[in-house]
């Protein structure tokens, strides 16, 4: 099974404000021209389920209107408020990273997609990521929540594909070797 993370971070390695904050994002995606994604339409196209942190759901839940129509796991030791308008596409599993895998495998899950830096940091820390693509934006930050944390061994990757974009944008695609 494919354990994909697919994400932005700034050029100094971070995917949020320490606050949670992605006004940074928000403005560099002015930057896009219309009609442009990246890639992210392709790569969802493959994903079977999301596997999120709670801090991700809560910052996606502030955005209104819901944007994934694959189902979503929250990873939350805590309890989970979903919106009832939610409960077909959204659950939460206090679970760990490998027992999650092993669950959604034996369900004929082929492909999930981990986002979120604390998720993130723990399927890598478990070995399980497969692949990760990581677009690179033009802006120094300076601090917030770095996509990776501390490792315990080096995590070694193979890069597949680069892709600069004319907006100043560069994505790098990579295997875990």
């Amino acid at each position: 099974m494919r354990k994909s993370v697919f994400i932005a971070t700034s050029l100094d390695g971070y995917i949020a404000r320490a606050d949670g904050n992605l006004d940074w994002l928000d403005k560099t995606n002015l930057l896009v021209p219309e009609g442009e994604d990246c890639g992210y339409a392709g790569f969802m196209s493959g994903v079977d389920v999301l596997v999120m942190g709670r801090k991700s759901y809560e910052k996606v839940l502030s955005f209104g209107e819901w944007p994934y129509k694959k189902p979503v796991i929250v990873l939350s030791s805590r309890d989970l408020s979903i919106p009832n308008t939610l409960k077909d596409r959204v659950c939460s599993s206090t679970e760990t990273p490998a027992e999650l895998c092993i669950r959604l495998e034996n369900k004929g899950v082929k492909c999930i997609y981990v986002d979120g830096g604390s998720v993130i940091q723990s399927f890598l820390t478990a070995g399980l990521i497969t692949d990760l693509t990581i677009t690179v934006v033009p802006i120094l930050i300076s601090g917030g929540i770095p996509l990776f944390g501390d490792s315990e061994k080096d995590i070694e990757l193979e890069l597949v594909a680069t892709k600069a974009y004319d907006f100043g944008f560069v994505q790098n695609t990579y295997v875990v070797k």
